[in-house]
């Protein structure tokens, strides 16, 4: 089994715990904190992945350091990830936990590339259109590549729609060199 799959297969049951309690936003917020800790804080992650340090030395720093903070059965979710020595997987499991959350919740996050930063006129007009053509609430993250000229660039789930000049360019350029032919 690859990473995401085990990371997709642990989020999905923290997600069910979550909802029967309640709290599943919660674990959200909390979970997407803690990937946020990890990822901002080099020694921590090194921590809770050296092979050299026990499991129980993980689990009760862990519990010492957010039990005030944390729900208490998403600390006992990271020390059963812990325990099971999956924890080189929980920024994939903040992930899966977000995209089951987004889906139960009928949103959708997608990346918008853009020529030039956008106005906050112009993200709404965007985060309008597509929440009209997809059917669901739109996160957007905007993005700024000056190569695509002018347009945009969406990409969510693993699709993409491609309304940038370049590729209206490489079209037309396509279309008149066929034609030549």
């Amino acid at each position: 089994m690859d990473g995401t799959t085990v990371a997709r297969s642990y989020a999905s049951a923290l997600h069910d715990i979550g909802q029967r309690h309640d709290a599943a936003d919660r674990f959200g917020e909390e979970l997407d904190r803690f990937a946020a800790l990890l990822r901002a804080e080099p020694r921590i992650r090194a921590f809770l992945l050296a092979p050299t340090v026990d499991a129980d030395a993980k689990k009760g720093a862990l519990r010492s350091a957010l039990a005030d903070d944390f729900h208490p059965l998403l600390l006992n979710f990271l020390q059963v990830v812990l325990d099971k020595r999956r924890q080189r997987l929980l920024g994939e499991i903040a992930t899966e936990y977000r995209a089951i959350r987004d889906e139960a919740k009928g949103r959708v996050r997608a990346e918008v590339t853009l020529a030039r930063v956008p106005d906050e006129r112009l993200e709404e007009d965007i985060r309008t259109a597509l929440a009209e053509r997809l059917g669901k609430v739109v996160i957007p993250e905007f993005k700024v590549d000056p190569k695509i000229l002018g347009g945009v660039r969406v990409r969510y789930e693993d699709r993409v729609i491609d309304g940038t000049l370049r590729r209206r360019l490489l079209a037309l350029r396509r279309a008149m060199l066929a034609a030549d032919l």
